[in-house]
């Protein structure tokens, strides 16, 4: 229940900010309003369209809160869909009149003692509607199973914020929630919910919502209880957490980022550092889990990340920061009507912040694999899935990977395997590709309490077989490429997999085809050229021992990418004149970030 009670308190500070609507009521998105005359005559139609983003969509309304439904007919108080409020559908079944008789019946039972002149006119209006009177003005068809609701000719404000309105639907909450115990989430008696609202706003979920608490079996039940009695969580706490949640999951939120398939949410904890204290650091984090893409941003952005990966205090960043800011990051993914947790960490601002500077200290690498931002998990999730398509992600990986960030601990054992098998198929290594197989050999090494001995940047010296025979494949890449110019296929595109593999099955044929380039070469005028390719091939070749190896473990296999890397990538400055083509041309592919 720490989930819940943690999104409870953060329902808490929307609602004091007067961002959250209040209890029993939720945002939701609202097409049309009905003007009714005094006598319940329909008299206008209204569109309500937010038309500031891209695309116009549906005003967000704070109204009752919705029904839950599945296959089951529940109408909404004051607001629905033209199926139950006009009995109007695109595609009309038998279905659609009982829906119809359903938001009237629940009318005449809540407004039955009412004496506002404004619900009065709606119960006058249920009374006379007939669905055939949909055809003639001032109804479009456009309005077809969207969202309605109603308000009196004449007056702004709608049905369901009318004082009368609202103290009817309290008492009505109150009625039906018969049953009290005591509350996981607030520890107080009060009525429970029997069932929790939909959870929008997950990536692959259902549209219409998902559940985290939810009972529907009685291989679910324990002592004889029903649905939500299980997991006793009060109506207002109920209320609470699923608006937050909602809130925090919407399009427009700043506080969430798609990880893999797992919808992500960021909040902090206001009460002990105050308002703008948590509004300062769930900036900073958006910027951590997400970095933007708009241009002038990205420059501020680039420099708040600068000063805490070179461990600046937070306070030297931004003095609303505070390091004890209290931080909960939430993972979501899909599964069926319910939402799976695919993680879920609490820590202070300053715990975080120490965690992704020693991630970007673990994936640093030279040359530089990235520009002037670091790079968000997002981006090198992509790097592990087939045509970096986010569809291809594996689904555990970017859970297991924002894990391992977040707490400090190894990375994924399937992060590195997923690496090795993509360079492989894919036979290109870009600079982040080599990071991330640098930053999980570094930080295995560390957690098993050995040295760091993987080179950031080109080590010459470095005695690790793998290392080696990259960097020495890289040269002879460069002198195929040196020697016959521009070819369909290289030696990476034929023998990458094997040679970082199996390299005594490899290199021999691969050093006499070099050989025979190198003799081409020189009785081309590129002598100069020649002899520093053969030095690079001899330093590489007297740290190797006599035989070369018949196989490579996948560490090793990772080192190979690594100086196949630093090799191509880090050496065109020590290169003669006209060696670009022997450490690989800046254009390639492969050698985007």
């Amino acid at each position: 229940m720490t989930i819940l009670a943690a999104l409870y308190g953060y329902y808490g500070r929307l609602e004091a900010k007067g961002e959250a609507p209040v209890y029993g009521y939720a945002s939701q998105p609202i097409s049309y309003a009905i003007a009714l005359t005094p006598d319940g005559e329909p008299v206008g139609v209204a569109p309500l369209i937010n038309a500031s983003g891209k695309k116009p969509r549906p005003r967000r309304l704070d109204v009752p809160r919705p029904e839950k439904r599945t296959v089951n007919i529940a109408a909404n108080f004051l607001w629905d869909k033209t199926a139950y409020a006009l009995g109007i559908t695109a595609a009309p079944s038998d279905r659609t009149g009982r829906e119809h008789n359903a938001f009237k019946a629940l009318h005449d039972d809540i407004l039955a003692s009412t004496d506002d002149k404004g619900l009065l006119a709606l119960l006058a209006f249920l009374r006379r509607w007939t669905p055939d009177r949909f055809a003639a003005p001032p109804f479009t068809a456009d309005m077809c199973d969207a969202n309605i609701v109603f308000r009196l000719d004449g007056e702004r404000e709608f049905l369901h914020d009318r004082a009368a309105a609202c103290t009817a639907w309290t008492r009505h909450l109150a009625a039906r929630s018969a049953d009290e115990a005591q509350c996981l989430v607030t520890g107080e008696i009060a009525p429970l919910a029997r069932l929790h609202p939909a959870i929008k706003g997950v990536y692959g979920a259902q549209t219409s919502g998902a559940s985290i608490v939810s009972f529907n079996l009685d291989a679910f039940t324990s002592y004889g209880k029903e649905q939500g009695a299980n997991a006793p969580v009060s109506e207002r706490a109920t209320a609470g957490y699923t608006t937050a949640l909602n809130a925090l999951l919407a399009r427009e939120s700043r506080n969430r980022v798609q990880i893999g398939d797992a919808s992500t949410v960021f909040w902090a904890e206001a009460a002990e550092v105050g308002e703008a204290a948590a509004e300062a650091g769930e900036r900073v984090m958006s910027f951590l889990m997400a970095p933007p893409t708009d241009e002038g941003e990205a420059i501020e952005v680039a420099n708040i990340v600068d000063k805490m990966a070179r461990g600046r205090p937070l306070k030297e960043i931004d003095l609303k920061l505070e390091e004890g800011t209290r931080f909960y990051v939430l993972g979501l993914s899909p599964n069926a009507a319910r939402l799976s947790i695919r993680f879920w960490h609490a820590d202070t601002l300053g715990g975080l912040a120490e965690r992704f500077r020693q991630h970007w200290r673990d994936l640093w690498i030279e040359p530089a694999a990235w520009g002037n931002k670091q790079p968000s998990i997002q981006r090198l999730l992509y790097e592990t899935a087939v045509q970096r398509k986010a569809e291809n992600i594996s689904p555990l990986l970017g859970g297991a990977l924002t894990r391992s960030i977040l707490t400090g601990d190894r990375y994924p054992r399937p992060l590195f395997t997923a690496l090795i098998t993509r360079i492989r198929a894919d036979r290109a290594i870009n600079g982040l590709r080599a990071a991330m197989l640098k930053a999980c050999l570094v930080r295995d090494a560390r957690k098993a309490g050995k040295k760091e001995d993987v080179p950031v940047s080109l080590n010459r010296e470095e005695p690790n077989a793998g290392y080696r025979l990259g960097r020495l494949f890289a040269v002879l890449e460069g002198v195929q490429r040196a020697a016959l110019g521009k070819i369909n296929a290289t030696i990476r595109d034929r023998y990458y997999g094997a040679a970082s593999a199996t390299p005594a099955s490899v290199f021999p044929i691969l050093l006499r085809t070099a050989g025979h380039h190198l003799s081409s070469m020189r009785k081309r005028d590129k002598g100069g050229l020649a002899h520093w390719m053969e030095q690079e091939i001899g330093q590489i070749l007297d740290g190797l021992d006599t035989s070369l190896p018949r196989n490579l473990r996948l560490e090793d296999q990772g080192r190979f990418g690594i100086g196949y890397y630093h090799q191509r990538f880090a050496e065109r400055k020590a290169a003669p004149e006209g060696a670009s083509a022997a450490t690989g041309d800046t254009t390639d592919d492969d050698n985007e970030a």
